[in-house]
């Protein structure tokens, strides 16, 4: 199963919908359960906060057919699904980025990151970084 986040052009082939609103009991089964009678599924994706253990409250359902997704939005934005109204719209580049902290790559992608981490050594400025943050963590408890 191809991940819809990872592939741009399934964004332009309108075959992948944004479904927000989800309740905290919906899980990947109930997504698709809700979704199947539109047409078939071909990916779903529901990110998950992994500090939290739950998903973040929107997921993402790519069809097969453009069509489908269509239907899918047509039917059911505003409904709802388990006492929780959804919005569900085709789904746009700028919602992909409410999955990633800006980072497109691994930090440690680099050969800099590794030279610089590496050694366990820090920088002046790292440490005077360091030094400023823990000052200021005192002041905030005071």
């Amino acid at each position: 199963m191809s991940s819809i986040t990872a592939d741009p052009s399934i964004l332009s082939s309108k075959r992948a919908i944004y479904v927000g609103g989800l309740a905290e009991g919906v899980n990947s089964q109930i997504l698709r359960a809700a979704m199947i009678p539109f047409g078939n599924i071909k990916s779903l994706d529901i990110p998950m906060n992994y500090s939290e253990g739950k998903h973040r409250g929107f997921g993402f359902v790519e069809f097969e057919d453009a069509e489908d997704a269509t239907e899918a939005i047509f039917n059911m934005d505003g409904a709802d699904l388990m006492g929780r109204t959804i919005s569900v719209d085709m789904a746009q580049a700028n919602q992909l980025s409410k999955l990633s902290n800006t980072r497109t790559q691994a930090i440690w992608s680099s050969d800099e990151w590794f030279q610089q981490h590496a050694s366990g050594e820090m920088t002046a400025e790292e440490k005077e970084k360091r030094n400023q943050q823990q000052k200021d963590q005192v002041e905030l408890r005071n």
